[in-house]
């Protein structure tokens, strides 16, 4: 799959017809709400562990100097927590372009913290697209992060803003978490 990803998330009419759509965050949309949004509430997901696994060519790198940003991977009994966004369908083709390198828009059921699902959208990037970095040593994640800068700032920057967000929500991640105390580190 190419790294723009915009064209193939546009054929997505899971939820055509909807005046309003819950949208997951678990990365920089936790932090970062470029966009107007009806309502924003604590949630998590089910199934899913986040990993710095992606490459971001467009915003913590550059295609020559790609830095690492949080995806989801496919983890049986994981909960993934985060933020979900009521919006929209308008505001599909500014997300789409901010996730445009690899993410695919998914549908999941998202569980609010304070209770209730609702089933709504996220953005995945998965194995198979063109910015995948892969699997590595949270010390190796670490000293990538540590050196990649792109247009959106330094790559360390994302994540400690991610980790500072995920503490200030009352959750430790693992691999986040030891990301961040190595990047400290160095």
């Amino acid at each position: 799959m190419s790294h723009n990803t915009i064209e193939a998330n546009q054929a997505m009419d899971k939820f055509d017809g909807h005046h309003q759509v819950w949208l997951f965050g678990y990365g920089s949309l936790i932090y970062k709400a470029d966009f107007p949004f009806i309502e924003r509430r604590p949630a998590h997901i089910h199934g899913w562990s986040r990993r710095f696994w992606q490459g971001s060519h467009d915003h913590r790198g550059t295609p020559e100097a790609p830095g690492r940003v949080a995806t989801l991977i496919p983890s049986a009994g994981a909960v993934c927590h985060g933020m979900a966004y009521l919006v929209t369908p308008e505001e599909f083709a500014h997300l789409d372009h901010r996730e445009k390198n690899g993410y695919l828009r998914v549908a999941i059921d998202i569980h609010f913290d304070a209770g209730g699902v609702e089933e709504g959208l996220i953005y995945i990037a998965a194995a198979d697209n063109a910015a995948w970095l892969g699997e590595a040593p949270v010390e190796e994640i670490a000293r990538h992060i540590a050196s990649a800068c792109g247009p959106s700032g330094p790559n360390r920057e994302y994540l400690l803003r991610l980790a500072a967000a995920l503490r200030e929500m009352g959750h430790h991640d693992e691999h986040v978490h030891a990301i961040e105390a190595h990047l400290k580190r160095i």
